[in-house]
């Protein structure tokens, strides 16, 4: 507890959050006991790039979310980041003197140095015109890297060694625990800075650039210099983020400066929720799990995240962060129980509307290879003949009976949802008037 001022002659004292404590108490535990639950060296490097992810994430969330700006261009400076750090990493293999734990801070510097010198007029505008400069940045700069292969590596990359000189303290960072840990730290770390920097003035001031900035220029602000250094500020962490990931995979290719990672970066921050700080969290653990567990299953992986972005879209727009506050809110109030048996039959319809339009996209990319791999598609346990009409008709069949039963189901949830919702402001403002 923390003196804060006097009140009628005695210090009133603030008691400590301990709900806020918890939170960042577990967040600490889970960093550092995953390793030790998850032991193989698989599970160990999904956790090294989650943690990477986690930090480019709320970076990216520190435009979107918090400023209203639309970046499609914010991996040009996650991947400046893993290049310089690259190439610090191979200067220290000739002998620099600089500890490869440090290398990491290289990349975030360098990266905000870059936006220091692009971000005064990117930020000259906001809403489209902002996203369009963006997504023009990072044209230019996906170009530069084909053509400046000095730098960029051409479309091999460059590679690099994390285990130079002598271990300290037997920490050479060879085995993916020992960078792990690294990451771990990079990653509590950035998480507590960035949301520090939402309690500040200045993030208090992002926010309402995001919703009135003709407000904000009446009471005396600049919201183009509010923008301005919340850009560079997101574009340290996104380099510290690059770094991490240049370390982890000690390559880096031109890949890390396309749009595509830059769109991976936006799509699955508004999938884990943009309106709340821990949604680009649940965010970057779907992004890795996407890209690495799910694109082990089928290789119409990317064609199934745009049918979950889509799904997310049309029926939850606040992202998976904010479907949990929804619902902490009626656990608190002791009447989530009561929406089991709804949710139990939306998943089920869910389930089979996935499953109808599964085949489909199965059989749809089995037909794009042609005849070398027959007519015939084993498909969980069943066998479509890709070239028979009632493959595609139970498929279709399956798909649309599920989706008109999810429909059904939905609107009878929303009904109930909105009946518990007030009935629990009318208990509010009962006990209000109490």
């Amino acid at each position: 507890m923390a003196l804060s001022h006097r009140r009628q002659g005695r210090y009133a004292l603030h008691p400590i959050d301990l709900g806020r404590v918890a939170v960042w108490g577990s967040y600490t535990l889970l960093l550092l006991l995953a390793p030790l639950v998850f032991t193989s060296s698989l599970s160990q490097t999904l956790l090294s790039q989650m943690g990477i992810a986690i930090i480019v994430c709320l970076s990216y969330n520190m435009l979107l979310g918090q400023g209203g700006m639309l970046s499609f261009g914010h991996a040009v400076y996650s991947g400046m980041g893993a290049f310089l750090a690259i190439h610090t990493l191979n200067r220290v293999t000739g002998g620099l003197p600089l500890p490869v734990s440090l290398i990491p801070l290289v990349g975030g510097a360098g990266s905000m140095a870059l936006a220091l010198l692009l971000g005064w007029v990117t930020t000259k505008k906001a809403a489209t015109p902002f996203a369009m400069i963006t997504l023009g940045v990072g044209e230019l700069v996906w170009a530069m890297a084909l053509m400046l292969p000095e730098f960029f590596g051409g479309e091999g990359g460059i590679s690099g060694n994390r285990v130079v000189g002598s271990p300290v303290l037997g920490v050479s960072y060879g085995p993916q625990i020992q960078l792990y840990y690294l990451i771990a730290a990079y990653t509590l770390l950035s998480t507590a800075l960035m949301y520090a920097f939402t309690r500040t003035p200045l993030g208090r001031m992002l926010n309402a650039v995001r919703d009135n900035p003709e407000r904000v220029a009446f009471v005396g602000y600049n919201p183009q210099v509010v923008r301005y250094i919340a850009f560079v500020i997101a574009a340290f962490f996104a380099g510290i983020s690059g770094a991490l990931a240049a370390l982890n995979f000690e390559i880096v290719t031109a890949e890390v400066v396309s749009g595509y990672r830059s769109g991976a970066y936006l799509l699955f921050t508004f999938l884990g929720g943009a309106t709340f700080f821990f949604g680009p969290i649940i965010g970057a653990v779907l992004m890795v799990l996407a890209f690495v567990v799910l694109s082990e299953f089928t290789k119409a992986w990317l064609l199934y995240l745009g049918l979950i972005f889509l799904f997310m879209v049309m029926y939850a727009p606040g992202g998976v962060a904010a479907l949990l506050m929804m619902n902490l809110r009626l656990a608190l109030y002791g009447r989530l129980r009561s929406l089991w048996v709804s949710y139990l039959a939306l998943g089920v319809t869910a389930l089979v509307t996935l499953l109808g339009a599964a085949a489909m996209v199965e059989m749809v990319y089995h037909l794009q290879q042609g005849d070398a791999l027959g007519p015939e598609l084993s498909f969980l346990g069943a066998t479509l003949d890709v070239r028979g009409l009632n493959s595609w008709f139970g498929a279709v069949f399956v798909m649309l009976t599920g989706w008109g039963l999810f429909e059904l189901t939905r609107r009878q949830f929303v009904a109930h949802w909105s009946q518990i919702n007030q009935d629990i402001e009318s208990d509010i403002r009962r006990r209000e008037t109490l």
